[in-house]
């Protein structure tokens, strides 16, 4: 009897067990009988805005952590680099002067970025002609505001580079534009005429300031965006042809004075012969000095030599030198590699846009990084002439790391539109 009274016992659990079940799915069928019909929008923005999240809020994590290695480097080197000088001068005499500067710079750049990055950047396309406005109304401003040297416009305690405004406005301009008459860029009406208009009014004004090295990036960059914006290559070795000329004409009729000092010892920094070259050459042989004492690993991290008031102004254009001392020739290839990067990524990110204004913005504020870098690595080595030409992220300067973080929000911006157009 005790296995037939086992089985009964069994029989009634599942039988409990099955009404349960069954009363169950009842109530789950009435709910759905009962509940409104989902909203299909609904249900579509809930898988965006999951897909969003999952994306980094459609921001390009690995572009946005480049950047911010390069700014937290840059913030380490400059620092480095900048307190001997900062604590030997009878005006600042504070070691900490030019970091806690860069630091509020970096705070309001990186704050930009990140709002600019949630913005639109196709409502920039019908600002651009503005832009460019604003940008020769600050040309002219820096010339008319009194000033030892017309580079620079005071707005409250931040000191603005009127170049920082026009390489921006130049890319911009240049995207615009090859974005609306892409199809016509083959002829020099759209592309020749108006590139040289732009760029012959540009060069006049930092001529009058003077500012060599900003002629030379602005120069490259509108060379750049026009020929991503389908410019032959034949108007380009033509126009090689014309600026070497007027380049020779406006040495002949002594224009480039101020240029030409610029070009003396140029090349021969270790091999000067007379008193004026020892001093003409000073700041790009203490350059080299700090390259080559650098070795292949460094001397260590704060440890330069040629940083105790050798190397002049070593917290901008020769920052550089000063890494090359400090961390070597694998430290520097180190970095340059996360720039390489930084450029190609965003180079990358620009083409996935879908609309033809976004891949020449974000091309154009790419290269301009890219351009910057190889034009500081030429000039603190001595193959190009001392400009004074910045590292991005690295030299000291409020306006150019501002704009320069803030720019990077709009190759962010570009990205975000990008992902969630794919969802």
């Amino acid at each position: 009897m005790a296995p037939f009274v086992e089985v009964m016992r069994q029989a009634d659990v599942n039988k409990l067990y099955d009404e349960k079940l069954n009363r169950k799915q009842e109530r789950s069928r009435n709910r759905r009988q009962n509940a409104p019909a989902p909203d299909p929008k609904r249900k579509r923005r809930g898988r965006v805005r999951s897909r969003i999240f999952e994306r980094g809020m459609g921001l390009d994590l690995p572009f946005l952590l480049l950047v911010l290695v390069l700014l937290v480097i840059g913030m380490i080197m400059m620092f480095s680099a900048s307190y001997p000088t900062a604590y030997y001068s009878p005006k600042i005499n504070d070691s900490y002067y030019y970091i806690r500067r860069q630091l509020i710079y970096a705070v309001i750049g990186v704050a930009a970025m990140l709002l600019i990055s949630f913005f639109n950047y196709n409502k920039l396309h019908k600002l651009a002609p503005i832009m460019l406005g604003i940008s020769y109304v600050a040309l002219v401003a820096v010339l008319v505001v009194p000033s030892k040297i017309h580079r620079w416009f005071e707005i409250g305690p931040i000191n603005i580079q009127a170049s920082e405004i026009t390489k921006f406005a130049i890319i911009l301009f240049f995207a615009h534009w090859g974005s609306l008459y892409y199809d016509k860029m083959q002829y020099a009406k759209y592309s020749v005429v108006p590139g040289f208009l732009i760029f012959a009014s540009t060069a006049a004004l930092l001529i009058l300031e003077p500012h060599y090295s900003g002629i030379v990036i602005i120069g490259l960059l509108t060379v750049v965006m026009l020929y991503v914006s389908g410019m032959r290559t034949f108007y380009l070795a033509i126009g090689a042809v014309i600026l070497v000329v007027a380049v020779i004409g406006a040495w002949a009729t002594g224009i480039l004075t101020y240029a030409m000092t610029r070009m003396d010892g140029w090349g021969q920094a270790l091999v000067y012969t007379t008193d004026e070259m020892w001093q003409t050459t000073w700041q790009t042989r203490n350059s080299l000095y700090a390259i080559g004492s650098g070795g292949l690993f460094g001397l260590g991290l704060g440890q330069s030599r040629q940083k105790y008031l050798y190397l002049p102004e070593p917290q901008n254009d020769f920052v550089f030198a000063v890494v090359c001392e400090e961390l070597g020739l694998v430290g520097a290839l180190i970095i340059l590699l996360i720039f390489a990067l930084l450029v190609w990524r965003g180079i990358t990110l620009s083409l996935r846009s879908k609309d033809r204004f976004g891949k020449l913005l974000g091309i154009g504020l790419s290269s301009q990084i890219g351009i910057q870098v190889v034009l500081n690595i030429l000039v603190i080595t001595d193959w190009l002439p001392n400009t004074g030409i910045s590292l991005p992220f690295f030299s000291f300067g409020g306006s150019s790391l501002i704009m320069l973080l803030a720019q990077m929000g709009l190759i962010l911006s570009i990205s975000r539109t990008a992902n969630i157009e794919k969802q």
